[in-house]
């Protein structure tokens, strides 16, 4: 069980970066990949970016790839979201999740509150 607590979201012009931080706290962050999720007003949740233990396998959804970069810091127990080039279509609440990258076939467990993002044009 990992509790999570993003933050550094807010408002962005169009073109804008932002690096979004969701601090973990619990003993199996070390063993616990981690994924961003979003979801804007009447949309679908989306995955944006996840990021395997050790960090060596990451993967992006198709909307942010080129533009996001993941990465984690296991020493500090948090894991970032990097944002560039921020289009308007970005505005969402961004989740962090985790989930258990030890045990086969595990699901996003554990949650963030969430963290808002808008960007203006």
């Amino acid at each position: 069980q990992v509790q999570l607590v993003e933050s550094g979201g807010g408002l962005a012009q169009a073109g804008d970066s932002l690096r979004l931080s969701c601090a973990a706290s619990g003993r199996t962050f070390a063993s616990s990949a981690m994924g961003w999720f979003r979801q804007a007003p009447g949309k679908e949740r989306e995955f944006v970016a996840s990021i395997n233990r050790n960090g060596e396998i990451r993967l992006y959804g198709d909307s942010v790839q080129g533009r996001f970069t993941i990465s984690r810091d296991n020493g500090r127990n948090t894991v970032y979201l990097q944002m560039n080039s921020l289009k308007p279509e970005d505005t969402a609440i961004y989740y962090c999740a985790a989930r258990n990258d030890i045990v086969r076939g595990s699901s996003w467990a554990d949650w963030g509150q969430g963290t808002q993002v808008t960007v203006s044009s």
